[in-house]
């Protein structure tokens, strides 16, 4: 079984478009039942009481727009304890990045890493809540995710 956590600021655009993507993909390819993916944030905003706030509409918009069903979710916050439960955690910026590595007290396992990297570029997934560009986002996602699947394949993970 291979965990992944995606991870954004709020988990209610990019992150939560990620695992949709993901799961979608994986469904598609008939490997589903070798994944469990999800997502979550680094800050508390889209958090309230017991429940978080739902996948921001534009960005559940765009998924339906390119065929991706998008599924109930609603923000979670990153903990400590998502470092052991998860292979991977990908972050969607450098800031990302840095808010994960606080959060899990580090990366000593490898498993931080930024989702454009599985598609070869150093680049940030470009953040639609500040842009308005959820298509963007969407092409840039699309395109880690493709990434991650060969990357799994060709260490022998798929």
């Amino acid at each position: 079984m291979i965990k992944v956590m995606f991870v954004c600021h709020g988990n209610i655009c990019r992150s939560p478009m990620a695992e949709m993507i993901l799961k979608d993909m994986v469904r598609r390819r008939g490997i589903a039942d070798r994944f469990v993916i999800a997502s979550s944030a680094t800050s508390t905003e889209e958090i309230w009481g017991d429940t978080g706030n739902p996948v921001y509409p534009p960005a559940k918009d765009e998924l339906h727009r390119r065929g991706i069903p998008c599924e109930p979710h609603y923000a979670v916050q990153l903990t400590k304890r998502d470092y052991a439960a998860y292979d991977l955690l990908i972050g969607m910026d450098s800031m990302n990045l840095r808010n994960m590595q606080r959060i899990t007290g580090g990366d000593r396992d490898g498993k931080i890493h930024k989702l454009l990297e599985f598609a070869g570029e150093s680049d940030d997934v470009s953040d639609p809540w500040y842009s308005g560009k959820f298509g963007k986002a969407y092409d840039d996602i699309a395109r880690g995710c493709e990434g991650l699947l060969q990357y799994l394949e060709r260490n022998g993970k798929l």
